[in-house]
This record gives C-alpha cells, structure tokens and sequence, in this order.
C-alpha cells in the first residue's frame, strides 16, 4: 500500500515512550503529535539525549512506543504482529545511517543488493537494480571494489543506494554526514534533494547539524521527549 503525494504517511498521536532499567522506568517521548506527509522533506533536530533517535526508531518500526497512536500509511502500527512489521519496514523504508554499516568483506555490488535477498526481489532483479542505484549516486565504476577502498563519501553513497533498492517510500537517514568532510557532507545533501525530487520520496533527516536542517523543508526540534515544529519554508 502507498499514499498519494500530500497524503498522510507518518501519523502520531500522544506517543510516549519510556525504556525500564531494573525497576525505575526513564521517560524519552513525551507526548508526541507528529505528521508527515508523502512527498515530505523533513529534519527532526535536537541534541544528544533529546529523544530524537528514540522518535526515528519508531517512525522507523524499529521500535514501538509504550503510549499512543502510530499510524503508517493509515494502518495502526501497533496492531501489526513482528513479521508484519518486519514486512513492513523493508518494503516500505530506507535507513541511511552514520556509520554506512556495509559489510567489509562484500564488494559494493553485493551490499547493494543484501536487502533484495532479504525480502524475496527475484533474483533476475539483484544486478540489475543495484548496478542502476550504483550508477545514480555516481560509484558505477566501483563496482567491484571493497568498502575499505572507497572514501566516506562514497561508503555513504553505497549506503543511499542500499537503502532504495528495495523502492522504499519513507528514507529515514540517522546523522547521516556526521563523519564526513565538508565536500562529501555538500555532496551528499545535494543527492538526497536529488533523489527526493526524482523518486518521489519522503525524506526525514535526523540531526543535530543546523546546516542539514537548512536543506529541508521543514524542521521539527525535539527538546526534552517533545515535539515542536518551526513549520515549512520554501527552498532556495
């Protein structure tokens, strides 16, 4: 199932989540009213131990909140059992994250093409896809190589490609040029707008950089467990 551009993709309402460490329970969300629609271009911003990457992982079906309402393309999150939400998330999101996670031992070929395996893409569709992903974040001609060859930018490139070949609607990218210099970071903003405009995606960028906060269209800070959105402004 998907959603027309402007519709409704991400719905939360009164999300709270709170994580019990022997017996005292730490409070991280708080109340949480949040929607995003299809076609969205979203930064959620806040500092370490805000409750941002908390607020990623459910958006993200990563993990569930103990309070609330989580509706995904209109379906209530929380009445789906694992294996649904496992369906789910791999057909329907992309995570980007920090540290690229690829596997150094596979070529950049088959790291692209480790999420098709996992989700039953016909194998007649592995190269393919991933050569054509490959060739769009502009690493055609690394093909072969190791992650351990390739620079941050490029390992981060790998990892945007990975992330649509499965043709996600949501890309969720976790500080995602944080280890990167300044000319990867510029690049790498560049190709999410890119892909975004291209692919018909809804982007949300988790951060605590101002500078990928301005490449979005929309910031929403999380202080505290809570949500608060600055609203939409328009791109240069």
């Amino acid at each position: 199932m998907s959603v027309a551009p402007g519709e409704a993709l991400v719905e939360l309402s009164g999300v709270g989540k709170a994580y019990r460490t022997g017996e005292v329970e730490v409070p991280v969300l708080h109340g949480v009213e949040l929607l995003i629609r299809a076609g969205d271009y979203v930064a959620i911003m806040g500092r370490s131990g805000s409750g941002k990457s908390t607020l990623m992982h459910i958006i993200g079906l990563l993990d569930q909140p103990t309070t609330g309402s989580y509706r995904f393309e209109g379906r209530e999150v929380g009445q789906l059992g694992d294996d649904e939400r496992s369906h789910l998330r791999g057909q329907a999101i992309g995570f980007v994250f920090q540290r690229f996670h690829l596997i150094p031992n596979l070529d950049v070929l088959a790291n692209v093409e480790l999420p098709m395996r996992y989700q039953r893409v016909p194998r007649a569709l592995y190269r393919e896809r991933a050569t054509e992903l490959l060739a769009r974040v502009g690493l055609g001609h690394r093909l072969g190589h190791r992650p351990t060859q390739l620079s941050g930018g490029e390992q981060q490139r790998v990892a945007i490609a990975r992330s649509l070949v499965n043709r996600p609607r949501l890309l969720l990218a976790d500080e995602p040029t944080g280890n990167l210099d300044t000319s990867a970071h510029a690049q790498i903003m560049g190709l999410f707008s890119e892909l975004r405009r291209e692919l018909g995606l809804t982007v949300v960028l988790v951060t605590h950089d101002p500078g990928v906060g301005r490449a979005a269209e929309r910031c929403i800070d999380v202080i505290d467990g809570r949500c608060h959105d600055r609203g939409e402004r328009a791109l240069a």
